[in-house]
């Protein structure tokens, strides 16, 4: 149905308004053929029921690109490009054939540009920091300047650290001072200063995809820009291509930047670990390199300090072997970026046209009290592809207009499998702008325990991070829909109203390059217009933060007597629970509780998330035999002793792993229990354990006044314990939700198995074990260590491994987005000898403060 059209109707539900019909209308250009959408079934059919949104984080790679460069690798011998004998030559000339392509794709030649094959974008910048001629100041001359955009990605802004230690002036420059602090004409030539300074900026901002003038180069380079205009000296440009060149074209011939560094997974998807620099090679006599290694001297002595570097660029600053196949692989991924899509400029305009059309329906959205739904991080409203890319980046507000947490937004898009990228980006200084944070705030927030990549979204009810969705050249108009519909079902107060004078004020804003000139239109009545909610949207009132009936400060008594119900342990970390009535407590946790891992066949750590089905395997532990069994339907029971005494396998013995970030020590178990694992799970795994002679000790914040937490292999803590009344309200919850649809509503039990909590008790009141410091069980004590954040795990049927989106949606809503479930315990006292816990016996809980 035409947009226009639906438009004309007393009441339009989200489904009308976010159709293909009506993309088209605002956009002409997408895809690149007429069968695009055999072209995605066909060479990204394994993303089908995945919406990949983080294309600016890595895109993805076609079927026939790894395809042909198989059969590449299986016709032809490629030897050392070092050596001089066929295959040898064969790499030698292969390789240079890659560099010309690469030339070729930003539309210049070897006569005026070299390519250095790094290990990335910011191993390219390593390289220009630690060779581009830095000069102190001296009697007559000014020290050299490290210039930067304040938009600029870590890995720039790091060559500060070179510069620093050198006598550098490094200087942040906001965007808005490059044009507004230029001369007309540069400052009178001043041939005697000779001192070199660099200006380095990106070409597309990873954080917002604004797109920064290419003009800038020249303007620099002349001295015409700021800050080139306020010194005397040579000026040279870095240009960040990184973001840029993923899907918009770059020509060098027109913009001759003096060094652009890039990655190319982030262009192909394939491969990785491999990236260039580009230098001009007018500006390339200027580098300085110490060290040398193989491959870039023609001459050198090992007893005296004489050493010639290679004439050639690339010799002389590729050390060692570059990744040969991999520079191979890049001539297959040239040919099937062009044999896909006809080149970058239709590229540019595909992935613009879905960044534009998200931004449009999303920047409109609002809900049933009229409160935007996002805020949008940019400094244009998508108008053109010239100025802006396919980044869009936000945050959402509930309907009090109070920020959502980007975790928040991220585990729920991950229930829906929807893949985004959340936090600053290594965009600091975006970040700092869009989100004003001040210097002061970032110092704090660290104090605050925020650092760079964690999940702390919010600190005192201010965002520390964003949300990023990215568009790459397969993309599709369904990804856009999945992602609008999924931030309506999840966060939008219904009804979801559009903002009229939005849309009227975007349609307006139509690209004077590749727009049909057609936008969205609406009725003119001034007000946003009501849509339909969707039927299993929840308008669920809230009576208090957690959803449940208010516990006031009274009720909040000291010493209150609940008692244990369940005790639960997980032998194997993400295998089934074994539960028992009373079960000895040893200086990790409850004795042998994830003791035991399962790791794949290149050692990783394999959970519930990467595979449900462990779910199924039920591990039994009888401490009079000192043995571990294993069951699963469908194969026989094998059994693994408790302590193995005897000598390690000899070739699978201590191995290194890694838990949430900690390396680990562990002891394998053998072939037995590997073959029976790679049996059941289809693919090659084995069983390790914690090794008894290794102590991992807690992440440091989570401890207070207890000198040290030793884990076995759990995530976060000894214990996690939850609250059977709080278990209560959300099957309330959930019960509520679903009555109108065919879902099987979770039985209690079986609600308490999604959690895979240690300890289950009878809590007086819903969540007010959120609140609480310190707890007696029986006779041990505990300090509880903070709340256990959940995500898509809970998801995981733990009777069939079956993958839903029950209790991760309902637990969202009814803590209005704090997924939180849970809190974590720890020993009080390391002294936990003879202690035992039991069901039954009593709880006593000590509320913080």
């Amino acid at each position: 149905m035409p947009l226009q059209e639906a438009m004309e109707k007393e009441s339009l539900n989200f489904n009308q308004l976010c159709t293909f019909e009506s993309f088209e209308e605002v956009w002409s250009h997408y895809g690149y053929k007429s069968d695009f959408k055999d072209v995605i079934e066909r060479e990204f059919s394994r993303t089908k029921g995945i919406t990949y949104l983080d294309h600016a984080g890595t895109t993805l790679y076609p079927l026939s690109l790894v395809r042909e460069f198989y059969q590449d690798i299986s016709r032809n011998v490629y030897g050392n490009p070092h050596s001089h004998n066929p295959s040898s030559r064969l790499t030698h000339d292969t390789v240079e054939h890659v560099r010309y392509r690469i030339l070729q794709h930003f539309n210049t030649t070897p006569d005026k540009y070299s390519v250095i094959f790094t290990s990335g974008c910011t191993a390219a910048l390593k390289l220009v920091a630690e060779s581009f001629p830095w000069r102190p100041p001296t009697a007559t001359e000014p020290a050299s300047q490290f210039c930067y955009l304040t938009d600029n990605h870590t890995s720039v802004v790091g060559i500060r650290g070179v510069t620093s230690a050198l006598g550098v002036v490094s200087l942040p420059v906001s965007p808005e001072e490059i044009e507004a602090r230029a001369k007309d004409v540069a400052q009178s030539e001043c041939r005697s200063c000779q001192t070199p300074h660099l200006f380095c900026y990106p070409a597309q901002s990873n954080f917002s995809g604004r797109k920064y003038s290419l003009e800038y180069v020249r303007g620099i380079q002349a001295r015409k820009l700021y800050p080139a205009c306020d010194s005397h000296g040579q000026w040279f440009v870095l240009l960040d291509a990184a973001s840029f060149a993923s899907c918009s074209p770059l020509d060098l011939q027109e913009h001759p930047a003096d060094f652009v560094p890039f990655s190319f997974y982030k262009m192909f998807g394939f491969p990785t670990g491999l990236g260039a620099l580009l230098v001009r090679n007018d500006t390339a006599a200027l580098l300085r390199k110490a060290y040398f290694g193989g491959g870039t001297a023609v001459a050198y002595l090992a007893g005296e300090n004489y050493y010639v570097p290679a004439p050639n660029m690339a010799n002389r600053f590729e050390d060692g072997t570059i990744s040969f196949l991999d520079v191979i692989a890049l001539n297959h991924s040239f040919d099937a970026l062009h044999t896909l899509t006809g080149g970058m400029d239709k590229v540019q305009l595909h992935t613009f046209g879905l960044a534009r059309y998200t931004y449009m329906l999303l920047s409109s959205l609002c809900h049933g009290n009229g409160q935007p739904v996002a805020q949008i991080y940019s400094e244009s409203e998508f108008e053109n592809p010239s100025t802006q890319g396919a980044i869009l980046n936000f945050n959402l507000t509930d309907c009090h207009g109070q920020i959502i947490g980007y975790s928040q937004v991220d585990k729920l898009a991950s229930l829906f499998n929807i893949h985004v990228r959340t936090g600053c980006f290594c965009n600091t200084g975006a970040c700092q702008l869009f989100l004003g944070i001040t210097n002061q705030d970032v110092k704090g927030n660290l104090q605050a325990g925020h650092v760079c990549g964690d999940n702390i979204d919010l600190v005192d009810g201010r965002p520390t991070g964003s949300v990023r969705v990215s568009f790459g050249y397969m993309s599709t108009f369904q990804d856009c829909q999945n992602f609008l519909n999924f931030i309506v079902d999840c966060f939008v107060e219904k009804p979801v109203e559009v903002d009229q004078e939005k849309l009227d004020r975007l349609k307006l804003n139509t690209s004077s390059k590749g727009s049909s000139q057609c936008p969205l239109t609406m009725p003119t009545n001034g007000k946003p217009n009501h849509i339909d909610s969707r039927e299993h949207a929840s308008t669920d009132p809230v009576v208090n933060e957690y959803g449940g009936k208010a516990i006031t400060t009274e009720a909040k008594s000291q010493g209150k007597a609940q008692y244990l119900t369940n005790i639960y342990i997980y032998p194997i970390k993400s295998c089934a629970a074994f539960e028992v009535t009373d079960w000895p407590v040893g200086p990790l946790g409850l004795l042998h509780d994830r003791g035991w891992m399962v790791v794949n066949g290149n050692g990783v750590c394999l959970n519930q998330k990467r595979e449900p089905r462990l779910c199924l395997i039920h591990p039994q532990i009888y401490l009079p035999s000192n043995t571990l069994l294993l069951q699963v339907s469908g194969l026989n029971t094998i059994s693994v002793p408790l302590e193995n005494h005897k000598e390690p396998h000899q070739s699978h013995g201590v191995c290194q792993s890694k838990v949430c970030g900690d390396r680990v020590q562990t002891v394998d178990c053998g072939d037995e229990a590997a073959s029976w694992l790679s049996e059941f799970l289809g693919q090659p795994c084995r069983l390790i354990r914690q090794s008894p002679d290794f102590i991992r000790n807690m992440k440091k914040g989570h401890e207070k006044g207890v000198s040290s937490i030793a884990l076995s292999l759990v995530n976060e803590a000894q214990y996690l314990m939850i609250n059977h009344a709080s278990v209560d309200l959300l099957q309330r919850h959930i019960t509520s939700r679903q009555e109108s649809s065919d879902h099987q509503p979770l039985d209690i039990h079986e609600l308490i198995s999604r959690f895979r909590a240690n300890l289950v008790i009878s809590g007086l009141e819903p969540f007010e074990e959120d609140d609480w410091s310190h707890l007696i069980i029986g006779n041990t004590h505990f300090q509880v260590a903070g709340r256990c954040g959940r995500c898509q795990m809970i998801g995981v049927d733990q009777n069939t491994g079956a993958k839903t989106k029950e209790p991760l949606l309902s637990l969202s809503a009814y803590r209005k987005g704090k997924v939180t479930f849970g809190v974590y315990l720890v020993h009080q006292s390391l002294d936990v000898s003879n202690a035992t816990l039991s069901v039954g016996a009593p709880v006593m809980s000590q509320w913080s403060g």
